[in-house]
């Protein structure tokens, strides 16, 4: 799963080669290739905020602590003959 940071990366990367590139190859558009990254950007960004807003919604129970015994520190029992 990406994180925040890489999601934003990805989004600024293809928003660079979308808008600011002005270079052709062959074989690969990089227009397109700028909106693929950007959409893979936000579809990470939207799936790691979804899965950390169902992880702070969890609550937390502590379970009870086991019953305490009478140690021999405690308070004196009956007397011993």
């Amino acid at each position: 799963m990406m994180g925040i940071g890489v999601s934003i990366f990805l989004i600024a990367v293809g928003a660079l080669l979308a808008f600011a590139v002005d270079y052709q190859l062959g074989w690969l558009d990089i227009t397109v290739a700028g909106w693929v990254l950007m959409a893979v950007g936000a579809l990470g960004l939207l799936l790691t905020l979804l899965l950390w807003s169902r992880r702070r919604s969890r609550v937390l129970v502590e379970p009870e602590p086991p019953p305490r015994v009478r140690g021999y520190r405690d308070e004196p029992g009956p007397p011993v003959p």
